[in-house]
């Protein structure tokens, strides 16, 4: 009975804004809404693997240069478990802030939640500033990366231009999704991005299979500890992908179904992973470690050049889910968020682009960046405090006996959830964090020192008279 009254409060709010939004749009904008406003079960799959497997899946083959083949399996496999098990640990604590909340008649249906209203709710203010600190730093790096990613592949079909250009060029085009109301409009292109994804993974595949081994192809990782755990945290950054979790549940009718959604969309990503940077390693092996781009190596023809332009299309959409929740949060320390002004909304948010825009042109280092990112904040902000804040939040007893989402069976009761937690918290700490963020900061300044910032060309090969 408990929980079917709390299906009704969670669900509630939702049903009406469809219901009034239905009687002032009628019956003229259905086709609108059905490619613009999402809220369903699918809808959040969508966005979650279409999230999850952008650019990073052209810098996989190069992970696995530095891993060995059979590292970079296992790994992909166990910081896919791990990454699903603590996105399921936030939907659990979002819905019990959200009840919580509800109980004590909050409307929230002009305010998107986010993680660190969560971690406010429930735990206090130091661990909200701690949240907000993480949460949107990683999104702000997370928003760098698609906009290196953009500048990285455009050049192997026009080089014409130097990466650094084209940054500027993309730059001004990725800030077109200010006009993106919310994770609810991003329908269409969840859907559509997941299919550039899926194309362009099962096209390094066979084209990498077609193309059989160079001649005198070597697969000679681990070679160095640093490379080995720079290679490991990209993984773990592959994985991190639900710094957003919060928000695409917000965006869903009912939210409270959102418990598996992540770790069937891990399980179709890793169908493209997989196979992709399996193939890829194989056909180049050792050739990897000079080139991130996994597209780099391919020999251009129309098939690569579509594989190009739709994971632009992409890095377009996947900026948009990195940058909106820092819109939001720049529009509510603004105080402009429950402004129904489209137009308003978008001037406010325009300057949260700059300091990505700048800081992509200051590091356009494709690959080693996903490392760096992935080891000092993705550890933290969906691995190590997501762990800790379930622990705290259910650490008295009442709180476990009041409970609206109590352990799985399987996973042993909340003894069993404590374990699991704490061996999240331990690992990351110890192997993302520790030795993840020696390696992979060696790797970075490696990559300053050889090339140096604001460098117009990463990793080009020069041009022939």
């Amino acid at each position: 009975m408990a929980s079917e009254k709390v299906e009704t409060i969670i669900a509630g709010n939702y049903v009406e804004m469809e219901r009034e939004e239905g009687h002032t749009k009628g019956d003229k904008r259905k086709i609108s809404n059905l490619l613009w406003h999402g809220g369903s079960v699918y809808d959040a799959w969508f966005s979650c693997a279409s999230n999850q497997v952008a650019q990073v899946l052209l810098t996989l083959p190069y992970s696995f240069s530095q891993l060995g083949m059979l590292s970079g399996i296992m790994f992909q496999l166990f910081y896919g478990l791990m990454g699903s098990w603590t996105a399921y640990l936030i939907s659990v604590l979002y819905v019990e802030y959200r009840t919580r909340k509800e109980r004590e008649k909050v409307d929230f249906r002009n305010h998107v939640i986010q993680w660190f209203e969560v971690l406010d709710g429930l735990l206090g203010k130091h661990w909200r500033n701690t949240g907000l600190f993480f949460n949107c730093t990683f999104l702000l790096f997370g928003s760098v990366i698609q906009l290196i990613a953009c500048a990285s592949n455009i050049y192997y079909i026009n080089d014409n231009l130097d990466k650094r250009t084209w940054t500027y060029i993309f730059g001004a085009c990725c800030a077109a999704t200010v006009f993106i109301p919310s994770f609810h409009n991003y329908r269409i292109w969840s859907f559509l991005g997941l299919l550039m994804t899926t194309y362009t993974a099962w096209y390094l595949t066979i084209a990498s299979l077609i193309h059989g081994q160079v001649e005198g192809v070597k697969h000679s990782a681990p070679i160095t500890m640093v490379l080995y755990f720079t290679g490991a945290t990209n993984i773990l950054y592959t994985f991190g992908g639900h710094a957003v979790t919060v928000e695409i549940m917000h965006a869903m009718w009912k939210p409270q179904k959102f418990k598996l959604i992540y770790l069937v969309a891990t399980l179709y990503v890793l169908t493209l992973t997989l196979p992709s940077a399996s193939a890829v390693y194989r056909a180049f092996g050792d050739l990897l470690l000079t080139h991130s781009n996994a597209l780099a190596l391919l020999p251009r023809t129309r098939f690569r050049d579509t594989a190009v332009v739709l994971m632009l299309i992409h890095q377009f959409i996947t900026f948009g889910f990195a940058c909106t929740p820092l819109y939001f949060v720049w529009e509510k320390f603004l105080g402009v968020h429950d402004t129904k002004s489209i137009f308003k909304r978008a001037l406010t948010r325009l300057p949260v682009v700059i300091p990505i825009w700048f800081l992509a042109i200051i590091f356009p280092f494709f690959g080693p960046i996903n490392s760096t990112v992935g080891s000092l904040l993705v550890s933290f902000t969906v691995y190590i405090i997501p762990a800790l804040a379930h622990m705290v939040t259910f650490a008295p007893a009442v709180a476990r006996e009041n409970a609206v989402e109590r352990p799985p069976k399987f996973v042993g009761g909340w003894i069993g959830l404590y374990s699991i937690n704490t061996f999240v918290v331990v690992w990351v700490l110890i192997v993302g964090f520790g030795f993840g963020g020696w390696a992979s900061m060696l790797n970075f300044i490696r990559q300053v020192d050889t090339f140096g910032v604001f460098t117009k060309c990463y990793q080009c090969p020069p041009h022939k008279a």
